[in-house]
């Protein structure tokens, strides 16, 4: 019975993550709708879009190759599974030994690749060019990521997400500059990962400034579908690790009761919402910054991680 009871709640946990990813992107745009004095789509606008192109059939590109049409599925099952990892409402999960942060790293790395790949494959000229700024931006994010799991490592003592949630709800944490500049730094990372604003805006198509969708503009269709549902569980993913290692209160243990697991949803889906308007807020009061500027918002998130582990080794209190 314990193996059934852990591998529900394990189930739910996957459910989760992939039914509420859409409803997290409708309601940001939600907010920033009321904030700009907008009525704004219904929250669950993302359902119906996603509907939507999963009727219609993929139109393929003549010289796209058989790399153009599985990079999509291989995309959204990295990410998903990335995201799963992550406890949401519980620790110590039936696959909790695997929700290591160097390997949810690899999986989004894994995804980004891919999605390189296949806007290279069509040919265009702005799948090119989106995959070079995509490129460009991994290349100082990964490392200030690094950088950030590192601090967090030296501190808990482990890169595994329950042990770290554990030692943050422990006494023995207290206040220290390493973890507030690690996350600082983690929000600088997550804003340019996900192609928000002020790094990249998700509501434009102006090809020459776009990044995210300058990759997938050839996709259409089911193709289309998986790549924006992807999207949205990496933004998911990312609030929740956020969530998880800097304000962990409200994670049921393992061997709670379901009203336990219940209750813990409950706070996990008012952190989501609390994040969805902080995120909603900083991208109407903040305007895109300039391509050739990226390299210095991500070189100060990785100068901040790295101050973060510099700190952590100079003195071990702070």
């Amino acid at each position: 019975m314990a193996l059934i009871a852990d591998l529900a709640i394990q189930t739910a946990q996957m459910a989760l993550v992939l039914l509420i990813a859409p409803l997290l992107t409708g309601f940001v745009r939600k907010a920033k709708a009321r904030l700009l004095r907008r009525r704004g789509p219904s929250v669950l606008q993302p359902y119906r879009d996603l509907a939507r192109l999963l009727r219609k059939d993929a139109v393929l590109a003549e010289n796209a190759s058989w790399l153009f049409r599985v990079a999509p599925y291989l995309v959204f099952a990295a990410t998903w599974v990335a995201a799963a990892l992550v406890p949401t409402f519980a620790t110590g999960l039936m696959f909790s030994w695997s929700a290591d942060l160097i390997a949810i790293i690899a999986l989004l790395g894994s995804a980004r690749f891919m999605l390189a790949l296949a806007g290279l494959d069509a040919g265009a000229r702005f799948g090119g060019i989106g995959s070079s700024r995509e490129m460009m931006i991994s290349s100082l994010a990964e490392p200030a990521m690094i950088m950030i799991v590192f601090t967090i490592a030296l501190i808990a003592g482990s890169s595994q997400l329950s042990t770290i949630a554990g030692f943050m709800l422990s006494p023995e944490v207290g206040l220290r500059v390493s973890l507030g500049l690690a996350a600082i730094s983690l929000v600088m990372v997550a804003i340019a990962e996900n192609a928000r604003i002020p790094i990249d805006n998700p509501a434009t198509h102006l090809e020459l400034t776009m990044v995210h969708e300058a990759m997938v503009l050839e996709y259409s269709g089911r193709h289309l579908a998986m790549i924006e549902l992807a999207a949205m569980l990496k933004l998911l993913l990312y609030i929740s690790i956020i969530i998880c290692v800097f304000t962990p209160w409200g994670l049921t243990p393992d061997g709670a009761s379901l009203a336990t697991h219940l209750a813990g949803a409950g706070i996990y889906a008012l952190k989501l919402g609390a994040a969805g308007l902080l995120l909603a807020f900083f991208e109407t009061t903040v305007a895109k910054m300039r391509v050739f500027r990226v390299p210095n918002f991500l070189s100060a998130a990785l100068m901040l991680g790295l101050l973060a582990v510099l700190l952590r080794f100079v003195s071990g209190s702070f």
